[in-house]
């Protein structure tokens, strides 16, 4: 029998090219908001895959962006912050790219920086012609000696044990970290918040701007009537403007029934029980600029 491998795994990349999508393709469960906006993912989330012979952790980052606010400062310093402790980058790039872009050489710079082992993740390659993809390809290959280059649609389950493979080639022996059971160190309460604010960004699309967050106040279990065991979650939507918070509420409160009928089908799904779910949206002007809430999206 093979020795057993282990290995933490940073995904990196510019916002919206794929990275939570994947992320929730290799791990087979729903642990990073898929929204497709800019800034989706605020902090670094563990995605964990228990194979045969292999635990890998998955670092989910923030996209790299120009930061404006003490938020984005915060995510683009959590992004590059994993690559000290980390055994391998997956460097997601789209396929769509012409040459390398400020945001990507940023990345590309950092990369070489760390001098870690990276694979070369092209995403979205349905939209581009294999001539177009084999330049991307040659461009950088000479910029860093990656480990592979796999060209995907993240969308596809088929491209999980081509990547998975490749990641369990180069780790190192060690032991599992987690518990087989686990698929994420992420606290039930950040899941329930992660899964209330995506549904937000989902429904709302462009009406509302990227600045809510949301705060999970009280999430208790208990049995119902019938020995069912139900969560009871109450939760705060947070926008930056009056106006967003008529938007978020909807015509006669039908949004916010939306945002929580999905989220709470998601949860179901996910905690494996019943949820009861009240969420209610407040005004909180400045939240981007307050430290006491950026400080909740610093890596831990």
């Amino acid at each position: 029998m093979s020795e057993f491998k282990s290995g933490f795994v940073a995904i990196l990349g510019r916002t919206n090219v794929g990275k939570s999508t994947l992320v929730n393709l290799l791990v087979g469960e729903k642990v990073a908001a898929t929204a497709n906006k800019v800034q989706t993912t605020r902090t670094a989330i563990k995605g964990i895959v228990n194979r045969e012979n292999s635990q890998i952790i998955f670092i989910d980052t923030p996209g790299i962006h120009k930061p404006k606010t003490m938020l984005n400062e915060t995510m683009v310093e959590t992004s590059f912050g994993v690559l000290k402790d980390i055994d391998l980058i997956l460097f997601v790039i789209e396929a769509t790219s012409e040459e390398i872009g400020r945001g990507d050489r940023r990345i590309l710079e950092k990369i070489k920086e760390s001098g870690k082992k990276a694979i070369l993740i092209i995403n979205k390659i349905d939209l581009v012609k294999k001539e177009t993809l084999l330049h991307l390809i040659d461009i950088y290959q000479k910029e860093y000696n990656f480990e592979a280059v796999i060209p995907i649609s993240s969308l596809k389950s088929k491209y999980k044990d081509i990547i998975l493979d490749e990641i369990e080639k180069h780790l190192k022996p060690g032991p599992a970290y987690y518990n087989i059971e686990e698929y994420t160190d992420q606290t039930l309460r950040q899941l329930a918040e992660e899964t209330i604010r995506e549904k937000a960004l989902l429904l709302l699309q462009d009406e509302v701007p990227h600045g809510i967050y949301v705060e999970v106040e009280k999430m208790k279990y208990r049995k119902n009537q019938k020995g069912e065991g139900i969560y009871d979650i109450e939760a705060t939507i947070y926008c930056l403007r009056e106006s967003h918070k008529g938007i978020i509420i909807g015509k006669q409160g039908n949004m916010l029934k939306r945002i929580g009928q999905s989220a709470r089908i998601d949860m179901e799904k996910n905690f494996g029980t019943k949820v009861n779910l009240k969420t209610w949206v407040k005004v909180k002007e400045d939240w981007q600029e307050d430290a006491s809430i950026v400080k909740r999206f610093k890596l831990q």
